[in-house]
């Protein structure tokens, strides 16, 4: 009689006998992707700013799709969720700098959920033909959905935030950043696709030419059409140039205390105006022809505060233009951040009221439960603001000035509206003092360059306590502040009007994307439902050719 060796006899089978001596190096094994998700994730971060890195985002996706290739559904939920986990964990927290860990736990667990969805579906895809393609367009799908919901959604962590110094930065002009984000993660995957088939290569000595030069495409393309998009960008003076002011006051104090600060935080920014004021009438800066000044920068209402009315008076007979202050104003009972449009010697001539408002900062999304909760947030979100409802475009000096208030800037569609509505320059008014020194300030920053980009405008970004920045046309910051300094930047910038494909496109760009994601979602569960079924119909005592149809079911998948 031949003896046959049981799992107990060979332990490194790793069954479910296994000897005591191999328990944990199968636990290790159980791990192993885990941790390797988590550390793709955390590479994804570090490809964000304020480092320079953003090709590191290609490494992170090639690595996350070679984990989820060829896995069950659940798995790719658990391998996304830690995925999302590496990633948005050290991204977003600067959101509890001043309110502790538990909002930003919070927020991070919310937004994991929609990578950990992503990645169960992209586990279904990876067996289809052309996988990269599907999954990419499953990732941009997630974000779209991120983007939306819930309480408005939180575009943050967008891959194409990451990109304000990658070479795949020109394609938002192109289609927005659902098409620049397509862009990075398709030619990860396919990154990690063709990595994938060379070991197979070399290992069998067989090359399947099909899947090769799919991996292949999926990244020529992408770095193929970007120095093609450059074409769509431009820094030139369609409609004459203006010179642009951008004042930076700063605050007595960062951290949530800096509300209680108001009149002082008004009185550096008049202080800061009149002292530019100053220096243009002794000739040492260039006469502005608009002054901007941040979000925030009069949280006294001056149109119910004659103290606050004549202080910004003040301030813009001093320099002798008009003026884009950031204010808080209550009106009918209802709150609103708002920009004012303020004429020397005529007050305030226009106003835009802020439309995407930031849940838990100026709304507090289910107040009642959450104050049974946590008191804090309560007495910090004492009213909700009201939200605006028309895009902000100001003329001012003969410039159309498109506002996009702080928040706002994360989102496609506030960004865009402007443009649409006239505006030849953009201005992102911000007021990040509760954020202290975090990377907040660089993550928001790196938005604005892709919004010049995507829109083909020059982009101005002044901020209470900085970093306050001109951004030109092709992404690039001419001018930069430091952080809790008072300061001032002038300069000419170029007046634009003509709209890139991704103003033009808006959202059909992504549109197409999340269709694509659903087709290709689509046609991998059916694919699965009839391989089952196939399967359930086999005669009995040929299980076997169930076995081996399965089995040739997805070596065929893997061949194409």
């Amino acid at each position: 009689m031949t003896a046959t060796a049981t799992s107990v006899d060979r332990p490194d089978r790793l069954g479910p006998r296994a000897t005591p001596a191999a328990r944990p190096l199968r636990l290790l094994r159980r791990l192993l992707p885990a941790a390797l998700a988590a550390l793709c994730g955390v590479l994804l971060y570090v490809s964000f700013p304020p480092r320079a890195l953003s090709w590191l985002a290609l490494p992170a996706f090639a690595g996350f799709g070679l984990l989820l290739r060829g896995r069950t559904w659940k798995s790719g939920l658990g391998l996304g969720y830690v995925f999302g986990l590496g990633f948005l964990l050290p991204l977003l927290v600067w959101t509890g700098v001043e309110v502790g860990p538990g909002p930003w736990l919070a927020l991070v667990v919310a937004e994991a959920a929609f990578v950990a969805l992503v990645g169960a579906g992209m586990t279904a895809v990876s067996r289809l033909p052309a996988w990269p393609v599907w999954a990419a367009a499953l990732w941009i799908a997630g974000e779209a959905a991120r983007a939306r919901v819930p309480f408005g959604g939180f575009p943050w962590g967008k891959i194409a935030f990451g990109q304000a110094d990658g070479i795949f930065l020109p394609l938002a002009a192109a289609g927005g950043t659902p098409v620049l984000g397509f862009a990075v993660v398709l030619c990860g995957f396919g990154l990690g696709e063709a990595v994938r088939l060379a070991v197979e290569t070399r290992r069998t000595g067989a090359l399947r030419r099909g899947a090769a030069v799919l991996a292949l495409l999926s990244v020529a393309v992408p770095v193929a059409g970007a120095p093609a998009a450059r074409t769509l960008v431009s820094d030139k003076a369609e409609d004459g140039t203006t010179t642009v002011a951008l004042i930076q006051g700063n605050v007595p104090r960062a951290g949530l205390d800096f509300n209680s600060q108001r009149r002082a935080v008004l009185d550096y920014h008049a202080r800061e105006t009149r002292r530019l004021a100053a220096e243009v009438e002794a000739g040492r800066k260039p006469r502005p022809d608009l002054v901007l000044w941040p979000e925030n920068s009069s949280d006294i209402d001056p149109y119910t505060n004659a103290d606050a009315y004549a202080v910004i008076e003040g301030a813009a007979e001093a320099i002798k233009a008009p003026l884009s202050v950031g204010a808080v104003v209550e009106r009918e009972g209802k709150l609103y951040n708002e920009q004012i449009l303020w004429e020397p010697g005529k007050g305030p001539r226009g106003i835009y009221d802020k439309r995407q408002i930031q849940p838990f900062g100026e709304f507090l999304p289910l107040r009642g439960m959450i104050g049974a909760l946590n008191e804090t947030w309560t007495s910090m979100v004492r009213q909700d603001f009201s939200r605006g409802h028309e895009p902000g475009v100001f003329t001012m000096a003969d410039a159309r000035v498109g506002l996009v208030t702080c928040y706002e800037a994360a989102f496609d569609w506030t960004v865009r509206s402007t443009v649409t509505d006239g505006a030849q320059l953009i201005s992102v008014p911000s007021n990040n003092a509760t954020f202290d020194r975090s990377e907040m300030t660089y993550q928001q920053l790196a938005m604005s360059r892709v919004r010049a980009v995507e829109h083909s405008r020059t982009v101005t970004v002044p901020v209470t306590s900085g970093v306050s920045a001109v951004i030109m046309p092709d992404g690039r910051i001419t001018q930069k502040t430091g952080m809790f300094v008072a300061d001032s930047l002038v300069q000419k910038v170029p007046l634009r009007s003509s709209q890139t494909p991704a103003t033009r496109l808006g959202v059909l760009p992504e549109l197409a994307l999340v269709l694509l994601a659903a087709g290709g979602l689509g046609w991998a569960v059916s694919g699965a439902v009839r391989a089952r079924r196939t399967a359930g119909t086999t005669p009995a005592g040929t299980t076997h050719v169930g076995t081996t149809h399965v089995g040739t079911t997805r070596q065929a998948s893997d061949q194409a």
